[in-house]
């Protein structure tokens, strides 16, 4: 039986909204998109929530439109901007001697309970990159081995609570409910890798309107994640300025004459910033320095940014760049020699059935990997946002009703929010908040106890 997903991609320049069925098999079948521009967004993050929350809203009121269904939770995109990351490890004993998913899970969340995480940041992800059976290291999947231990390296993805909340009322007052969060960078490395890429180790580069997300992959788990808050709205703030014209002149300059490789001398005539009935005339070879420049200067950043990463030997793959950024003219030619014998290549995100062309460029890699992400196309095992320990052959859990519309309905109240159930995920950790201070004292014993015992 298939069920119905909603995936809210919140980016820095555009909202993108995609509803889409998914069966049995996990195949995966769009039936419904709607993009909108961000506005009360700023480098990613939610800066005014009324206005996050009406983009939202005209997205996914268009989605809705064309797939004809209302659903009432979705899974939704959260930028790098004020995240951080940590490693953390978690060791068990196992009493039974055969590791079972139940002793995966505790050792999990041992690490994560191990992790140093300061107050005001909440988990995104926990991604193990590496469990130990016994003395034997870099276990692809223990299930069902036979051990006396069982330890884990995890990659810990953390945002800011307040950061976290903003998204979460923004996307409520759309009318949806948020089930599941997840980092972008993630999302678009979901839609543009394949298996072998992630075995070998690849450095994903996600180059939005404002924002840069940079993931490295080795041993197909995320080692390492980081943030630029710099984009392609930066080349044409650059443009305006050289060219002294508007902005929106000086986007139209890049978009039509846009590009790294070599410059030309010709001529363009274009209206002077703050008295467009005047022109004056401006040569390629400008518009080509200033873009060169801006993108050079990104790149690298970023080239430094693996370098601090310490994963630089370890990605054999190479680096993909994807994103809208990325589909200037030459950007390859540049990388290649900005990040030295690395190879790179330009990507897009994977196909699928009803895949509208306009989703096929590169710039809505992270959208298609949010729907990926709801049909378990994740890591092996992580835990998520709600503290649930997902695993790649669990089963779906159970979805919202999703009703089919009439021709103007169009939810908008809140009373229609509060119907979604709030049991459709189980919580490991559900009980926690009722506890009282000494029940939490119990319970950091008994996690100490477990790792001894």
């Amino acid at each position: 039986m298939s069920r119905t997903v909603l995936a809210i991609d919140i980016g820095s320049t555009k909202i993108c909204a995609i509803i889409a069925e998914i069966d049995d098999n996990n195949s995966i079948a769009i039936t419904g998109a709607g993009t909108s521009k961000a506005q009360g967004l700023k480098k990613g993050s939610i800066t005014n929530i009324d206005l996050a929350s009406k983009s939202i809203k005209i997205a996914l009121d268009d989605a809705k439109r064309v797939s004809g269904s209302d659903v009432k939770i979705a899974i939704v995109s959260i930028s790098g901007a004020y995240t951080k990351s940590l490693n953390s490890n978690g060791i068990v004993n196992i009493q039974n001697k055969e590791i079972s998913f139940k002793e995966i899970e505790r050792v999990m969340q041992t690490s994560l309970y191990n992790a140093n995480i300061p107050n005001e940041y909440d988990v995104l992800h926990a991604l193990p990159f590496n469990f130990k059976v016994d003395d034997q290291d870099n276990i692809e999947d223990p299930l069902g081995m036979n051990a006396a231990r069982l330890e884990v390296e995890t990659h810990i993805i953390t945002t800011q609570k307040s950061n976290l909340n903003n998204l979460k009322k923004a996307v409520r007052g759309a009318g949806v409910e948020v089930e599941n969060v997840v980092l972008n960078g993630y999302t678009s490395s979901i839609a543009t890798l394949n298996d072998d890429e992630k075995e070998l180790g690849v450095c994903v580069i996600d180059m939005g309107g404002n924002t840069s997300n940079i993931t490295i992959h080795s041993g197909n788990s995320i080692r390492y994640n980081e943030f630029l808050g710099v984009g392609s709205n930066h080349v044409t703030n650059d443009l305006s300025m050289a060219l002294h014209t508007p902005l929106n002149i000086a986007d139209s300059v890049k978009l039509n004459y846009g590009s790294l490789l070599t410059p030309s001398n010709e001529l363009i005539e274009l209206p002077i910033i703050g008295d467009e009935n005047t022109t004056h005339e401006v040569s390629l070879e400008v518009v080509h320095n200033v873009l060169f420049a801006r993108v050079e200067e990104t790149l690298m950043i970023l080239a430094q940014f693996i370098e601090r990463s310490g994963l630089k030997d370890q990605i054999g793959a190479g680096i993909v760049l994807t994103g809208g950024f990325s589909k200037m003219e030459g950007i390859r030619d540049l990388a290649v020699a900005t990040f030295g014998s690395i190879p790179v290549r330009l990507a897009k995100p994977k196909e699928m059935d009803g895949l509208f062309d306009n989703l096929r460029s590169a710039e809505y890699s992270s959208a298609i990997g949010l729907v990926m992400y709801a049909a378990k196309s994740y890591t092996q095992y992580e835990i998520d946002v709600n503290k649930k320990v997902r695993h790649s052959n669990e089963t779906p859990s159970e979805q919202s009703s999703v009703d089919f519309m009439d021709d103007e309905q169009i939810p908008t109240q809140e009373s229609e929010i509060d119907e979604v159930k709030e049991d459709k995920m189980i919580y490991l950790d559900a009980k926690k908040d009722k506890k009282s201070d000494e029940a939490n004292s119990i319970n950091k014993f008994w996690n100490w106890a477990t790792q001894l015992f």
